[in-house]
């Protein structure tokens, strides 16, 4: 028999625990049947009664970092678009440029290739000007210092009339008048009548280097008009004859106003249809001088003086 003291005697508290277990257990299932037949707010209820309180001490700020500094530059602003502008007038064929001609200020707004204030750099040759008639149609004259402009500068006859000082390298000079065309000739070039290139060196020479520009001088001659041979009341030709410079326009009237003919490059302006033939004419410098001319009978290739002549500039 073994010893008392070795037998096992029955645990009480294990007993009391196991009771308390069951309770327990029963307790715990009858509180889940209790919430599966809660309503849904209950059980929301309930799971919000088990969260776990938040405590409400506010936690540290959250620290942003710095954006990284970088080296490059800053992108640049987009360009403006400036609005169109009107566009602008056309610059005389004779503007200023680096190695051009430089015209004088208040240059003449109606000039051609040949404008005032301009030194032209060329040549000048020379030809025998026979009577001095030639492409301008002025027909004889008894002053032979004329010449023939080159066929870019004569422009389709805007050349016609003008007057022009050619100097030579020697510091010869003589003034001579524009009546006649030369088509060979390079831009530039003047071909001179024999008697004024004697003026400036010898015949023999033939082709010197030379230096011109245009002239407006004193002359106590007035202006000539002169109709084309076949010219009436339904077609004329109208020439302009003895103008101290250069002839930018010719109108005729016809009782509403003032109507530009056309300019042929043999230095007539055309009515074609016969509208002024006849009638009061209207004429206009390179530099914007009108004269108005009355009484110049329709006979056809007559030279018929006026009163009348443009300012010296």
């Amino acid at each position: 028999m073994a010893p008392s003291s070795h037998r096992r005697r029955p645990a009480r508290g294990r007993r009391t625990v196991l009771v308390s277990a069951v309770a327990v257990a029963a307790a715990g299932l009858l509180a889940a049947l209790v919430v599966a037949f809660l309503p849904d707010g209950g059980s929301r209820a309930v799971e919000a009664a088990a969260t776990p309180a938040v405590s409400a001490r506010p936690s540290a700020p959250t620290t942003v970092p710095a954006p990284a500094t970088t080296s490059a530059a800053p992108a640049p602003a987009p360009k403006r678009t400036a609005t169109p502008s009107a566009p602008a007038r056309p610059s005389s064929p004779h503007a200023s440029a680096a190695g051009a001609p430089r015209a004088a200020s208040g240059a003449a707004p109606l000039a051609g290739r040949i404008a005032p204030g301009v030194t032209h750099s060329s040549v000048a040759t020379h030809y025998d000007a026979g009577d001095g008639d030639g492409a301008c149609l002025y027909g004889p004259s008894p002053d032979l210092m004329i010449a023939a402009m080159n066929h870019t500068d004569y422009e389709a006859s805007k050349a016609c009339g003008a007057y022009l000082s050619v100097r030579a390298a020697g510091g010869a000079s003589v003034t001579v008048r524009v009546t006649n065309e030369c088509p060979e000739c390079a831009p530039g070039q003047l071909d001179l009548s024999e008697q004024a290139f004697a003026k400036l060196a010898a015949l023999s020479a033939g082709r010197i280097p030379v230096s011109w520009n245009l002239l407006s001088p004193g002359t106590s001659g007035t202006v000539s008009i002169r109709y084309k041979t076949g010219s009436s009341r339904s077609w004329c030709g109208i020439q302009a004859i003895g103008h101290r410079n250069p002839l930018a326009r010719l109108e005729v009237g016809t009782g509403s106003g003032w109507r530009p003919l056309t300019r042929t490059d043999y230095n007539y302006f055309l009515s074609e249809d016969g509208t002024g033939c006849g009638g009061p004419l209207r004429l206009t410098d390179i530099y914007g001088e009108r004269l108005t001319v009355d009484g110049v009978a329709l006979r056809p290739d007559t030279v018929q003086p006026t009163r009348v002549q443009f300012a010296r500039h």
